[in-house]
């Protein structure tokens, strides 16, 4: 994005730019393809400040506002990738497929006048006088350039490429790099019960807490895995889990019916009570609230609760302790999965060292930085593809007109 930005911009100024995109890797675009179940949900129908975490929001707003999920609608239809709007708000190619979007962006760097060179891992930048020189390992290539932009990722899924260069070129211009951390990532878990329901999923919302206090909530899909836990809501949720430490009492707490209050699931408990006495526990959880067998049987085996007794036999207390569970059952969480398995990556390159207008470098003019290597790291759903869209566009424009104007 950052390329064509500035591609386009010199060819509206019709003042010709030499604009050089240099990629780690031989293949382009391993994250594009791997994104949305391998089709890429290439943005959200409403994208808020809110929905990112990291650095200032009145910075996020401003480069959301600068460069909209409209505008990236408009744009991806521009060049030939038309987009279907899918629940909760998430928008996809038409193709159902990632490598739409890749070759349309493959051919609109082309298109814009920008020479695109892979398999060349940049492993140095240093400033002399008013330019930049680029060189790759054991001095395999060397560029020389007034502008550059630093669009180098985090550290997630490393074996894409993503091996935090980046951090390492801006502390070497100065700049303060926010503590990383693996972001929707899935969680773990040592227990063995919920690992045994690998594959199986359901609605949730998770609520993570330290030191008593909650920190965030989230609702949506959440899948057992061999591992863990995963799906929308686990994912949403890690950032918060891998940063916390022992001594603070991290604690994830999960409702297994998010649409359900205690009140109005024990009124459907006491229901069955009264009218379904002899209904077996385990039933009612499966055909009463829709809960998978599976999950049930376990569920109750954790709770030391007999799901072949009767609904109608049961204790007022072991109602009560059932009902808590369902929506109050504190998750035994171990940690996060970490990089490997993470999709993004939280902290980077310090905000308020950055021109918002621009995404120029505050402490090195003509260094411009788009993308995960800055403190922003988003939900998931099309939002981190956002940032990169919004901030890609404004660095490429920024760094063009700033040669062209």
């Amino acid at each position: 994005m950052a390329a064509i930005c500035a591609g386009r911009t010199a060819q509206e100024k019709r003042a010709p730019l030499e604009i050089l995109l240099l990629e780690t890797s031989r293949k382009v675009g391993a994250k594009i393809l791997m994104s949305g179940g391998t089709r890429c949900n290439v943005t959200h129908k409403e994208v808020k400040p809110s929905d990112f975490q990291g650095g200032p929001r009145h910075f996020v707003k401003h480069v959301l506002e600068a460069f909209t999920p409209a505008d990236a609608m408009g744009f991806f239809n521009g060049i030939g990738v038309e987009l279907v709007l899918e629940p909760p708000g998430k928008f996809f190619p038409v193709s159902h497929s990632a490598q739409t979007v890749l070759d349309a962006l493959i051919k609109e760097v082309g298109r814009a006048g920008t020479a695109l060179k892979t398999d060349a891992r940049v492993t140095d930048v240093k400033r002399s006088g008013d330019r930049f020189r680029l060189s790759g390992q054991g001095d395999a290539f060397c560029v020389s350039a007034r502008k550059v932009i630093i669009t180098t990722g985090g550290l997630s899924y490393p074996t894409t490429g993503s091996d935090g260069a980046g951090y390492r070129f801006a502390s070497g211009f100065g700049h303060t790099i926010v503590g990383t951390h693996p972001a929707l990532t899935p969680l773990l878990t040592n227990d063995r019960d919920w690992r045994n329901l690998s594959g199986l999923s359901l609605e949730a919302r998770l609520t993570f807490s330290k030191d008593g206090r909650k920190q965030c909530e989230n609702r949506g899909a959440f899948l057992f895995t061999h591992f863990g836990f995963s799906g929308p809501a686990a994912l949403d949720i890690s950032r918060h889990v891998a940063t916390a430490r022992p001594e603070e009492k991290p604690k994830v707490v999960i409702s297994f019916l998010p649409g359900h209050r205690e009140e109005t699931l024990s009124r459907a408990v006491e229901s069955e009570h009264v009218k379904m006495p002899k209904r077996h526990i385990q039933s009612v959880l499966v055909r009463e609230l829709s809960l998978p067998g599976r999950f049930a049987e376990t569920l109750l085996k954790k709770l030391g609760i007999d799901g072949t007794q009767t609904i109608g036999a049961s204790s007022n207390e072991t109602r009560r302790r059932l009902v808590h569970a369902l929506l109050e059952y504190p998750l035994e969480v171990e940690g996060v999965y970490g990089y490997k398995k993470a999709e993004v990556t939280a902290g980077g390159v310090d905000l308020r060292e950055v021109d918002v207008s621009t995404m120029e470098s505050k402490l090195v003019a003509g260094l411009y930085f788009a993308g995960e290597v800055l403190d922003v790291d988003g939900r998931i759903g099309g939002f981190n593809f956002q940032w990169a869209w919004s901030t890609g566009a404004l660095a490429g424009r920024g760094a063009a007109r700033a040669l062209v104007s």
